[in-house]
């Protein structure tokens, strides 16, 4: 009976070690995941184009003794400059604020009222004087602008996207050289935005009794950041 009783045991003995270093109890480390060398590079594109679009924001003030006053006439005069911008090829005419507001004295004074309407309107950049002018001719009194834009704005992102790409894979491409290896496949690329350049060295309008209006080469960037697997 002692001696069943010793099998016995010696049998769950070796069944318990054999748990312990079989696969589902082994302590062995799990196999090392392969890892790819990376580089990581940004990219900057320009593309360079004249702006052939202004926007003008023409408006009027007007001051009155009472409320109803200031803004009745401040209404006959804008409908003039509306009526103007219009006629000078002024597009997209949008009202941008319409305001009505007390007005002190230099004690601080009630001293009547203040009406305020300015309206934005597009128009092309060799136009943009004479557009001016006929804003300021029928009775405007207050304006801004213009600001300089592209028609086709999308169209130069696209390119200079396309350049920025081309210029981090240059980069990367020196990168890799330098360590005795060579650019893979993309891991990952960011794009990081637009910016408009500055204006200069043009003078536009349509005459020369209209207002100069100075312009010139407009640059686009984009910028990128590119991941590349090394080899």
């Amino acid at each position: 009976m002692k001696r069943i009783v010793i099998a016995a045991l010696l049998l769950l003995a070796a069944a318990a070690f054999a748990g312990v270093l079989g696969p589902q109890g082994a302590s062995a480390e799990e196999p090392a995941v392969a890892t790819t060398d990376t580089v990581s590079v940004s990219g900057t594109g320009s593309v360079s184009a004249v702006p052939d679009t202004a926007q003008v924001s023409a408006g009027v003030e007007t001051r009155a003794a009472t409320a109803r006053a200031a803004l009745d006439a401040n209404s006959t005069a804008m409908r003039k400059v509306i009526d103007a911008l219009r006629a000078a090829g002024g597009k997209d005419v949008t009202t941008q604020v319409v305001s009505l507001s007390p007005r002190m004295d230099d004690q601080g004074r009630p001293d009547g009222f203040v009406a305020t309407n300015v309206v934005t309107a597009e128009t092309s950049l060799d136009d943009v004087g004479a557009l001016i002018d006929a804003a300021v001719t029928a009775g405007a009194n207050t304006i801004w602008g213009p600001s300089l834009s592209r028609s086709d704005q999308e169209q130069l992102y696209r390119q200079a996207l396309e350049k920025a790409v081309a210029d981090a894979k240059r980069k990367a491409d020196v990168l890799a050289a330098a360590t005795g290896r060579s650019v893979g496949r993309v891991v990952s690329i960011v794009e990081g935005g637009a910016t408009p350049g500055p204006l200069f060295d043009r003078v536009a309008g349509a005459a020369e009794s209209s207002v100069p209006v100075v312009s010139g080469p407009q640059d686009t960037t984009a910028t990128v950041s590119v991941t590349y697997e090394l080899r």
